[in-house]
Parts: structure tokens; sequence; C-alpha cells
């Protein structure tokens, strides 16, 4: 495949370190015209890669410097792995009074309500606890026990964080709390790189981290960034798919690799949070939007409340479009939101 990216559940993106010369559309390195540069980094657990057009080396390595530098200070603040982190001392004051935070970081937690509100719940990010116990449950391939997973869902609930937007502040009404953020901060963090980019002059980037990717400008000679959806049989079958985006985000979430059988069932990584145990069955969700902090939290909403809630909610957000595709003892069930046909392409010749 010539210059596609696949986007999937662990994202694999045609070209890992190509020169810069290499998988450009025809016509795209003519003299002046600008270069195609790769470069590749990993945080937030996830490896980021970074495609962009410049005139000449030079601005294409301090753009993309730029752009990891800014993606590292947001995992600095964001990762559930570090005590040290912004998120994880917010945590430590749980249960106390209201903590003053980082926009970034406010910026954040203010879109994580507002869909948790929207979905009912079903996003959620002081879900952690949940997510913990459910790691251990994959781990050890046994679940989680009543008093446990009581214990858990006591600490969850959207309702138990409250912001102040104009102290910008938060508090975690009782302590024990935990945030997490893994299914917001990727998105936010690609926006961010790209917004780094664009005042660095380059306006022609794709930045992707794991299941998300969000774009600015097309290729040069190119109508757009051309990203093909992995199957939901993942593994080394090309996409069917393909989406021809610009000045957009795309996020996918499902279970084609990270799930785990546990007396005969197959469970998901993600959990929902009302039950505190991850999902049943296989599926993905695709979502386009007009930037990562929309599309990474919307993609996981459809997994838990279904195809026909999940995407009506999505349809209510302009500019956001939807693709639901869980296995079933018939084979595929496939439902697209209205909008979603405005972004598909043909296959690659």
């Amino acid at each position: 495949m010539r210059n596609i990216f696949t986007i999937g559940l662990a994202l694999l993106l045609a070209g890992w370190g190509q020169t810069a010369e290499a998988n450009a559309p025809p016509g795209a390195n003519a003299p002046g015209s600008p270069k195609r540069f790769a470069f590749t980094e990993p945080h937030m657990g996830t490896r980021f890669k970074i495609v962009l057009y410049a005139p000449d080396e030079a601005t294409a390595n301090a753009g993309a410097k730029a752009a990891f530098q800014r993606i590292a200070n947001l995992d600095a603040t964001m990762s559930d792995y570090r005590a040290s982190s912004e998120l994880m001392q917010l945590c430590q004051k749980a249960g106390g009074a209201p903590v003053p935070v980082s926009e970034d970081l406010f910026r954040v937690l203010e879109k994580a309500q507002e869909y948790s509100k929207l979905s009912d719940g079903a996003f959620d990010v002081t879900i952690s606890p949940l997510v913990r116990l459910w790691r251990i449950a994959r781990r050890t391939q046994q679940l989680p026990n009543a008093e446990d997973l009581a214990k858990a869902k006591a600490l969850v609930g959207y309702q138990q964080m409250k912001l102040d937007p104009k102290a910008r502040t938060v508090q975690l009404l009782k302590a024990g709390m935990l945030l997490d953020l893994g299914g917001i901060a990727k998105g936010y963090a690609a926006d961010a790189a790209l917004a780094v980019l664009k005042k660095q002059g380059i306006t022609r980037a794709l930045v992707a981290a794991g299941g998300d990717i969000a774009v600015s400008g097309p290729p040069p000679d190119a109508a757009g960034w051309k990203i093909g959806i992995q199957p939901l049989e993942g593994g080394e079958k090309e996409p069917s798919r393909f989406l021809l985006l610009k000045d957009a985000a795309v996020s996918t979430s499902g279970d084609s690799e990270q799930f785990v059988v546990i007396d005969g069932k197959r469970y998901s990584h993600i959990v929902d949070p009302k039950t505190g145990l991850g999902l049943l069955g296989r599926m993905s969700v695709t979502v386009i939007a007009p930037n990562g902090l929309t599309a990474d939290p919307l993609a996981k909403i459809p997994s838990i409340l279904g195809a026909e809630r999940g995407l009506a909610l999505v349809e209510k957000i302009d500019g956001t479009a939807a693709l639901f595709v869980k296995k079933n003892e018939k084979g595929d069930e496939v439902v697209e939101s209205k909008r979603f046909k405005q972004f598909l392409v043909g296959r690659e010749p």
C-alpha cells in the first residue's frame, strides 16, 4: 500500500522510519515543493508517529522536536503510571479540598465530564479503580470477587468529581478516588502536537498515537490523508475501508488484541463502569471528529452503549461520524452513522 495509514487497536502505520522522500505522492518532491519527513518516539505507553511536509530537513527536525516535547510534557502531566505526574498528585488529594490544576489538565477533565454527562456515565475517567482491578483479572484469568468489585465501584462516578472553571480547580469528593485518562489524553496530545507544528509553520502533518490519529492540511497533490481502518480480525488482513481526512481526527477502540477468556467467555480490556467488568464479545468502534479531544473519548462510548444508542449520540455532535462493527453468530454486525460515508474513499489500487 502506498502512502496509507492503517488505524486499529494497535495502530499499524506504513513506513515507520522512512526517509523524507519515501511514500511521497507524485510531484511532492519537485523542486521547491515540501518534502515528506517521518519521526517516531515512545510516549504515553505507545509510539507516537509524526509525518509532516516541510521545505527542508532543519525545519522538519525543529518542528518534530518541539511537537514531541509538547507530547512529553503532557505525558508528565496526565500519566497514571507516574506518581510524580500532576494527575496522580491530584488523586493523592482525593477526599480533600479543591485543587488548582494546569490549563491542560483542566481542559481534558472538563471535556471528559461533558462526555460523561452526555453518555450517562458510559465514559468516565473516575473508572481507574475498576480498570486496575480488571488488569489483575486479565493477568490471573479470574474474575474479581464481589467484595473487591463493590469497593472499587464505590469509588467510581463522574458525579464525584467537581470542576470549578473560574478558579480552575478540581475536587475529588471521596478519598481513594483515582483518575484514568487513557481514553482521552492521547487524542488531546495529538491535537497539541499539531498546534505546535502549525506555530512552526508546518501546516501539512499527521500525528498518530496508538489507535488515535489527528491531521492538519493534506499532503501536497492530495485531497487528504488516506487512512485504512483495520478489520475486526486484526492481524495481517488488509483494510477494506479507507478514509480521506484533512483538519480532522479519527480514533478506533476495540479488543482484537487486548482481551481475556475466563470460564469460556471472551472479555475485552474495555471496562463497563456500570458492571466493573470487561465487555463481552468482539467489537470495534471508529469515530471521526474535528479533533482528537473529541474523537478519542467518543470512540469508547458506542462499545458500551451499543450501536443504536452510541451512534445516535455521535450524530448529535457536529462534524462527527462513526462505524460500529461487532462479531456475532451470523457474522459481523456493521452499522454506520449517517455522516460516515462522506469520509469513505475507494480501495488503494
